[in-house]
This record gives C-alpha cells, structure tokens and sequence, in this order.
C-alpha cells in the first residue's frame, strides 16, 4: 500500500489555556519536522484575549453544576486570531470527550486533505457551547478517558497527522508499516543479534526470500490483531 498525501506541509493553530505544554513538539521527529518546515505550529493562549488581566476567561455554568466554562468571548477572539493567521478556510477541530473517535482513518483523511488546521483546547467543564455551533466543525476525541485539558490531545493528533507526510519520518514505509495503518497491528520486528538469551529471529526474516517474508509478516499481523484486538477484525470484516 501507498502513502495517500499530497500534501507537503501543515499548518497547525493551537487555541488553548496552557500553550508550554505544547512545547513538547519541539523533540524527536515532530521537532525535526517543525525545523524543517514540513509543519508549522502558532499557539494562541486565550488569557490573551482578555480585555484586561483581571477579565477571566472561564465562569459558573448557568443552570448551576459543578466546575467552570470557558466563555465565549476569549475563545472566539482566539480562534479568530488563528484564522486570520492560518485562513478562514481552515478545518477548526475542538478536542472533546463527546467527540468521535479518532483513528487512524481520520489521521489519514486530515493528513491528505488539509493544509489549515485550529485545535481548540477545552479545559475544566468545558466550553460555551455556542462557539460549538458557531465555530467548530467536527470533534473528535482521542479515546475514552478523562484529561486535564484538550493540549494533551493536540499533541496526540499532530504527531500522528504529521508523521503521514513526505519527508517527516527518514524512511517514507516507515508509516505505512506502522501499526493500525492497514488496520492492522504490526507484525514483531527484530533486530542483531540473531540469537540472544537462546532466543532466535523466525528463520523466515533471516531467509532473503521477499516474498515469503512479507507473508509472514501479514499473517503475524493478523494473529496479533486476532489475539490483542479481535474486535479490528471485525469491525473491518477481516479474517485469519
């Protein structure tokens, strides 16, 4: 299977409370990436749109309940401020536990066909849901659990979206055999030595024989899948 991009470069505006936890980025592959220009990323803190240092961003939710919600006016000059950068074209996803869930098609979908993308960061309760009506144009979630706040999950997108494109990761293949790409899990890898511990490499991987090692491969693929996440399989009506 082909890598399905034809996009080059990504620009990513973050709108969140806490922008240092998206300094995280700054290592590894997705800080090469960012050096490189195949990624760009512009936070926008919403205390920052405040019309002074004593307007809060968040208040009690009418209705009563516990916690507070993010207001509405911060976060909508925010997201503004993050369109007039990035375009007003640009796919605004808000990061929230009712959203759907994201998989490694969606990570494939947004890697091949957006070049502008807002994440919008919740925090306590949540947000005004009116910036949901007027703003956002589809939720996702990156799992079903409970975070302190929506950068987490920011970060958890734009490594997987940005790995997709050409030229990020040193071996292209290498995100094409990465786990749930084919919505599979990978196979075992092994590496030197050949022996060790009276542990051995499956002689097949040690063979030369292409074709039969990417058999096994496959079938590996399958069993795992089979045994660690049987419901992959049904769910892509896959069969061992």
């Amino acid at each position: 299977m082909s890598l399905k991009t034809n996009i080059v470069k990504i620009n990513f505006g973050i709108v969140c409370v806490f922008p240092d936890i998206i300094d995280a980025l700054k290592f590894g592959i997705i800080g090469k990436a960012i050096d490189n220009k195949h990624i760009n990323i512009n936070t926008y803190d919403i205390k920052s749109f405040t019309s002074s240092r004593k307007d809060r961003i968040d208040d009690k939710p009418y209705g009563g309940g516990p916690g507070m919600i993010i207001r509405y006016e911060p976060l909508r000059d925010a997201i503004l401020a993050a369109k007039e950068k990035l375009g007003n074209d640009s796919l605004v996803i808000y990061l929230s536990p009712q959203g759907r869930l994201f998989e490694q098609t969606m990570v494939n979908k947004l890697s091949s066909n957006y070049t502008n993308i807002i994440l919008i960061c919740g925090r306590y309760e949540g947000i005004d849901a009116r910036i949901i009506e007027n703003f956002v144009d589809i939720e996702l979630s990156i799992g079903n659990y409970v975070l302190s706040g929506g950068e987490f999950a920011a970060l958890v997108i734009i490594d997987s979206v940005s790995r997709q494109l050409d030229g990020v990761l040193g071996n292209k293949a290498s995100a094409i055999s990465d786990s749930l790409y084919d919505k599979l899990l990978e196979y075992p890898q092994y590496t030197r030595p050949a022996i060790i511990d009276n542990h051995k490499v499956p002689s097949t991987l040690l063979s030369g024989d292409h074709k039969s090692i990417d058999k096994w491969r496959t079938q590996k693929s399958l069993e795992i899948t089979k045994d660690k996440r049987p419901e992959l399989l049904q769910k892509n009506n896959l069969d061992t």
